[in-house]
């Protein structure tokens, strides 16, 4: 079945529960755990996930979605033998795999949930698509611009259900804020700024040793370079160097310039261009910006100025009021704009609940893979200002860099052989 093309405002009213009161959207409030323990799915209403990455974010995502879990898979054997004794506790069978290649082949797993280091993202996003599986993404939904571009093609080339971990989207208070910009509560939007916080990396550095032996060493690095294995740059330190990931940027930039990507009406396009500053940390712990500051413009007017010295969150101003929305935060300034109350919900249970029901529905999800890819845009294009120190110029209707070839250069490298991007 071929998934829908587009999504009207109506269908996402309807997908988000959401029902109409004083001109508003309000969603359906979930007050505990949308997929928790208490809500076993009928064996015709399961829909069986295997779990590609177990720990850290990986787990976050397994607990809620246990009584779902059929697979896990882990190149460290003893994250791996963790999560599928958690899964095998809740469940009683779970099948475990070191090669997410292997997991992709079984005819007993419906759909994946990839919470693996960024630079895997793509590979096993398409993979999996290709394999005939649906896929929760974690955000940010790739490491460079063409691998998001090739993510996109491969979920409407095999008619696949693509969800980005952006769990903001299913947030009551986000929902809530999107309805007041776009109802012009605060006027013309001329200017947002958003929040960054600064790196948490977790030191000291420590020098280059041997891959401990639960750890496939080689199979976590893929298609990044090769280097030395070092403890520091593994696990949830990845962030913070740049074969792996972005920093700050594509960490906490993923949610909130999507959020800010979605009000301004811009899931289909972007900024049109870039620039920016950043500091370094002076010992060198890690490759990333310690802090930053990138301005965008966008085609509609719109400036947006991204970093660390902005209050966390999403400030949008306009020529009425401003507006500032964080997780579990809802802000109206003058204080009387905001008359409505808030409400709460489980935001990443509803994200959840929404791609498992986009599922049976063939339906485009909250943050569909294209969506996804455009928010990670955004980011990866502060990255790019940043790291050649230069201005970016951004045709957003062709995703191509104007007059830098250099930088053009880098919406891309080269994948470490064997490992190949599907075109």
């Amino acid at each position: 079945m071929l998934v829908d093309k587009g999504m009207t405002r109506r269908d996402f009213l309807k997908r988000t529960g959401a029902v109409a009161g004083a001109g508003l959207a309000f969603p359906t409030i979930i007050t505990g755990p949308a997929l928790g323990a208490a809500d076993v799915p009928a064996a015709s209403e399961r829909v069986r996930l295997g779990f590609i990455g177990v720990k850290n974010r990986g787990m976050q995502n397994l607990r809620p979605l246990m009584k779902h879990a059929v697979a896990v898979c882990d190149v460290d054997k003893v994250v791996l033998a963790a999560a599928k004794e958690a899964v095998e506790k809740a469940n009683g069978s779970c099948a475990a795999y070191t090669d997410y290649r292997k997991l992709l082949e079984s005819k007993d797993i419906d759909a994946v949930v990839i919470s693996t280091p960024d630079h895997w993202h793509a590979l096993q996003t398409i993979h999996a698509c290709q394999a005939g599986k649906d896929v929760f993404c974690e955000k940010p939904l790739s490491l460079t611009i063409h691998e998001g571009q090739a993510m996109v093609k491969a979920a409407r080339r095999y008619n696949r259900i693509v969800q980005t971990g952006s769990q903001q989207r299913s947030g009551s208070e986000f929902i809530l804020g999107r309805e007041l910009i776009r109802s012009g509560r605060i006027g013309k939007v001329h200017t947002v700024r958003v929040g960054i916080p600064g790196v948490n990396f977790k030191g000291p550095a420590v020098p280059n040793s041997a891959p401990p032996p639960e750890l496939d060493f080689d199979f976590w690095l893929g298609p990044a370079p090769e280097r030395p294995y070092n403890e520091k740059q593994v696990h949830y330190n990845f962030r913070f160097f740049w074969d792996y990931s972005g920093g700050q940027m594509t960490n906490w930039g993923a949610h909130h310039l999507d959020i800010t990507q979605w009000y301004l009406g811009m899931d289909e396009s972007g900024p049109v261009s870039a620039v920016g500053t950043a500091v370094y940390n002076t010992e060198r712990l890690y490759e990333v910006p310690e802090s930053f500051e990138v301005t965008y413009k966008y085609p509609n007017g719109v400036t947006l100025i991204c970093g660390r010295n902005e209050k966390g969150g999403a400030t949008f101003e306009g020529d009425k009021g401003t507006l500032f929305v964080n997780r579990g935060k809802l802000e109206l300034t003058p204080g009387e704009l905001l008359t409505e109350a808030v409400p709460k919900n489980n935001a990443e249970g509803a994200h959840y609940a929404n791609w498992l029901d986009c599922i049976k529905s063939r339906k485009l999800p909250t943050t569909d893979v294209a969506i996804g890819h455009r928010s990670a845009t955004v980011c990866h294009l502060g990255n790019l200002a940043i790291r050649t120190g230069r201005p970016v110029t951004w045709d957003p209707a062709k995703e191509q860099i104007i007059g830098d070839t250099e930088q053009a250069k880098r919406l891309h490298y080269a994948y470490r052989s064997p490992w190949k991007l599907p075109e």
